[in-house]
């Protein structure tokens, strides 16, 4: 039994014309003369007596006719029910972050809040490539991800700024607060860094840019977290490691300094010396407004930096 059957079948009684139901229900009268045909084969009685003059219900008919009705009331519930649950999610932007975004996340939130009004963003995190297989699920509707990674299939990555990384350095070292640090005076010093699989963008940056200088870094201990590093420097551990400009806000203490990289001589342009594109990821599916308005967030963010 198909619910369409029965939507025939209610139309059919409640015209009594099997001209009219099809009329009201915008096909043609032989696909509802059919139906009806196997509703009552697949039911064992006759629904209706059928006249060159006349149609009407018959006993087994009048009988169907309620519990029919009660059906398609529940079929219209259940698509109400799942018409408010898609509506609701549709004011759910969920949204997959990275550690360390500090003031740049709060100012695309603080956009977001006054631009879509009534919108509930959710913030999630894990690691990169788990961010981009989870937008290309639509499990998230956006992530941000730094640098450049393989991305699944059906999902675009849409650059949004560049994230400016400073060197940690203990602050009792001579270059402590001498300004921007060239990276070949830092040769001697064991370099404290995640390990590649962990991060491949930020790992190949930062060795490319000491080889630039002219050395291979020194390899520091095992890492184990940002926090232990900065920690152990801080307590006048020999090395230096890379942060995010926009996480040190957050990070500042007095017994870690940090320090921008100097641009190396005849760099093209004036931007910071080392420096990590930050990408936009969504479904190429997505609704185009929200992701209009999500992308709107990220340049006032980018331009409230530029700005301060």
């Amino acid at each position: 039994m198909e619910l369409r059957q029965l939507r025939y079948f209610v139309a059919v009684a409640e015209e009594l014309h099997f001209g009219r139901a099809a009329e009201r229900l915008m096909i043609v009268q032989s696909a509802v003369s059919q139906q009806i045909g196997r509703l009552e084969r697949e039911l064992g009685v006759a629904l209706f007596d059928r006249s060159a003059r006349r149609v009407r219900l018959t006993a087994a008919g009048t009988a169907f006719l309620p519990g029919a009705r009660e059906v398609l009331t529940a079929e219209e519930r259940a698509l109400e029910l799942v018409g408010g649950f898609v509506a609701a999610r549709e004011r759910v932007l969920r949204l997959g972050t990275s550690r360390g975004m500090g003031v740049r996340l709060e100012r695309v939130l603080e956009t977001l809040e006054r631009s879509t009004p009534g919108t509930r963003v959710e913030l999630a995190s894990a690691a990169p490539d788990e961010r981009l297989r989870r937008v290309a699920d639509r499990e998230w509707d956006a992530a941000f991800v730094r640098g450049e990674w393989a991305a699944p299939h059906g999902v675009r990555q849409i650059p949004v700024w560049q994230e400016e990384l400073l060197v940690a350095l203990p602050a009792r070292h001579p270059l402590a607060g001498k300004g921007p640090v060239d990276l070949a005076r830092l040769a001697r010093l064991p370099l404290h860094l995640t390990e590649r699989r962990s991060n491949p963008p930020l790992v190949h940056l930062v060795l490319g840019a000491c080889r630039d200088a002219g050395f291979e870094p020194l390899p520091g201990p095992p890492h184990s977290s940002l926090q232990d590093t900065l920690a152990a420097l801080g307590a006048g551990v020999t090395g230096w490691t890379v942060v995010y400009a926009v996480h040190s806000h957050q990070l500042r203490g007095g017994q870690v300094a940090f320090l921008p990289v100097r641009s190396p001589a005849g760099a093209p342009g004036a931007g910071p010396g080392l420096c990590l594109p930050t990408v936009l990821a969504v479904h190429s599916a997505a609704a185009p407004e929200r992701v209009r308005s999500l992308l709107e967030a990220c340049r006032e963010a980018a331009r409230d930096d530029r700005d301060s």
